[in-house]
Order: C-alpha cells, then sequence, then structure tokens
C-alpha cells in the first residue's frame, strides 16, 4: 500500500487514498507509471484543498466539494505550467477516485461527475514539403532491387500525398476500386491521362469518391503493369512479394527507410503525408467543404484545423498546383 503518510489529509482520507492507488494496481490491473501519475494528481488535489479550507480536508470534506473548487484546482495546476493531456488525466483520476468512494457507500460531491476535462489543442503532423515528398517518391522508384517493388512503393507514396488517402484506406484498395483505366492491365493499353475517381470506404463505412490526378493514375498503371500477379476484382491493390496484402507496418518502414536516407525529419509519416495534401490544397485556395469531402471527414471541425497551419505560397488550384499534376 502506497505511504498514507504522503497525502496531505485527515488518517480516514489518507487511508482511503492508499486503498484506491492498491485497487487500480490489483483490480484494474493499471501499470505502474499509471497508478503513480494518478497518485501524484491526488497528492497535488489535497495540497490545494489543506490550502483552500487552510486545514487538511478529511474524508467527510469530499461531500462538500464544489464545482468551482475544481475548477479553482485545475486553474491552479495549469499556472504551474501543466499541460492539457496532464490535466485530463488528473481529470480521469479525480472522477475514478469519487466513484470508487461511492461504491464503498462513502458520501461524495455530485460535482466531481459534472467536472469536464480541458479542451486539448488538436495536434498535426507536420506537412512535409512538396520537394521531399517528390524526393521520396523518386527514391522509392530507385532503391528497390524488384523494379515492381520500387513501382508499388512509388504508387502509394503517390496515393497518400496526391489524393490524400489515409494509409488504411490506401491498403484496402481491391482492383475492383479502381477505375476501369487502371484495372485493366491486361490489354496494356491504361495511359493513365483520362480523368476518374476512387471509391474509399473511409471512417464508419462511409464511401465517398476522390478524383485521381493523371500522374497519380500513371503511377498505379506502371505498377499494376509490372507487377507479377494478376488482379482480379476482389484482389489487393497493394501486394507484397508473396502475394498478399501490404501491412500498415511495412508502410510505415518503407517511410521511415526513405525518411532516414533522405536525412528527414521524423514527422514525416504516412499520415504526414495526407496532411500534405490538405495543407497545399488550402495553401492553394481550396475551399474547406471541398477538402472535407476529399478527406472523408464527417464534421467539419477536423478539416477547419487545417486552417492553423501557415500556408505557402501556391499560385493555382488543384490540378494546376499539386506538384503530381504537373506531370
Amino acid at each position: 500500500m502506497p505511504d498514507q503518510d504522503q497525502f496531505s489529509a485527515t488518517p480516514d482520507l489518507q487511508k482511503q487514498c492508499g486503498v484506491w492507488l492498491d485497487s487500480l494496481a490489483v483490480e484494474n490491473r493499471l501499470s505502474r507509471h499509471t497508478v503513480e501519475s494518478y497518485g501524484r494528481d491526488l497528492r497535488q488535489f489535497l495540497v490545494f484543498l489543506s490550502d483552500h479550507f487552510a486545514r487538511p480536508p478529511a474524508l467527510s470534506d469530499i461531500a462538500k466539494i464544489e464545482l468551482s473548487d475544481l475548477r479553482a484546482f485545475l486553474a491552479w495546476r495549469r499556472r504551474d505550467g501543466t499541460q492539457s493531456r496532464s490535466l485530463n488525466r488528473t481529470v480521469s483520476g479525480l472522477r475514478n477516485f469519487a466513484r470508487f468512494l461511492e461504491r464503498h457507500d462513502m458520501p461524495v460531491s455530485p460535482a466531481f461527475s459534472l467536472l469536464s476535462p480541458p479542451r486539448q489543442a488538436r495536434s498535426l503532423p507536420r506537412p512535409v514539403a512538396q520537394n521531399d515528398a517528390l524526393a521520396m517518391i523518386e527514391l522509392a522508384l530507385d532503391r528497390a532491387a524488384d523494379a515492381w517493388v520500387g513501382q508499388r512503393d512509388a504508387a502509394l507514396l503517390c496515393l497518400l500525398y496526391g489524393c490524400g488517402l489515409r494509409i488504411s484506406e490506401a491498403l484496402a484498395l481491391d482492383a475492383q476500386n479502381l477505375p476501369p483505366a487502371i484495372t485493366d492491365t491486361s490489354t496494356g493499353t491504361g495511359t493513365g491521362t483520362s480523368t476518374g475517381t476512387l471509391r474509399i470506404l473511409g471512417k464508419g463505412n462511409k464511401e465517398r469518391q476522390v478524383p485521381l490526378l493523371a500522374v497519380v493514375r500513371q503511377t498505379l498503371d506502371d505498377y499494376m503493369q509490372a507487377a507479377p500477379f494478376s488482379f482480379a476484382p476482389s484482389d489487393p491493390v497493394f501486394r507484397g512479394k508473396r502475394g498478399g496484402r501490404l501491412s500498415a507496418r511495412q508502410a510505415q518502414l518503407l517511410v521511415a527507410d526513405l525518411r532516414r536516407a533522405l536525412n528527414l525529419a521524423d514527422t514525416v509519416t504516412p499520415h504526414a503525408l495526407r496532411h500534405s495534401f490538405a495543407t497545399h490544397l488550402l495553401a492553394a485556395g481550396g475551399d474547406l467543404r471541398t477538402i472535407q469531402e476529399l478527406l472523408g471527414h464527417s464534421q467539419l471541425s477536423s478539416t477547419q484545423v487545417y486552417t492553423q497551419v501557415d500556408a505557402q505560397s501556391l499560385k493555382a488550384v488543384y490540378d494546376k498546383v499539386h506538384p503530381r499534376a504537373r506531370g
């Protein structure tokens, strides 16, 4: 059991603090690190209450806590430089402690259940510079021992950067999701120059149509014609050397290898390429509603976060400005 004397409280409250932390470790099987973090948060709360009440808090005081007291505690932590993520953990811990007391028939203020965590600022991966994205695609083509593997990797990167797909969406593509000009590889007549759209099944099983840039179509054509497999409608588009569907882990390792070879920042990930698609379109004057549809966001608020990114100077919109449209 944790040392009860570490809690700035009367013995009855100290005891329940220790029992609660023990239950987190034994019954809830939380990690030692998580239990210790909850313990630190609770100790700080009791220190705050000691100052607030001008005496060590007792177990009976937990029933008298008001919502304004809890908010004042969070503000006190914020002034000390505590970040939103840690404050969210603090709120979670306090509410868990209150529920623990209730389960053991001890009086608890309803304010704990009303306490909401502070809003966290949405973090986004840094966009990949245009030249860096192009360098990754070119290196993917050049470095592979098997030419078709290089073409596969380049096509995958083009889809992430040129169409804004999630890595899971790109890897889930079957041949039947592609326009006919791409899937008809048996004749070798696909040029990749005609317009077409991808049918993407995104989050929540919501289907959307994503337009293909001509150069992205061409990279897909080149890969599928060079691959040592046939592509039946239900076959995966992106396949490993044994013919199975390429995994997300393999795609992540691909990007990590290219990133290291080009000495790029650790923030360059598959999702950062999707992020760059949206950022560059927005900087080019694309409207949020259109970008929302292209990304498959159900809420406009998910897309509006891209307005926080510093726009780069681009001179035209979508198919004229996007680097992969220049051919």
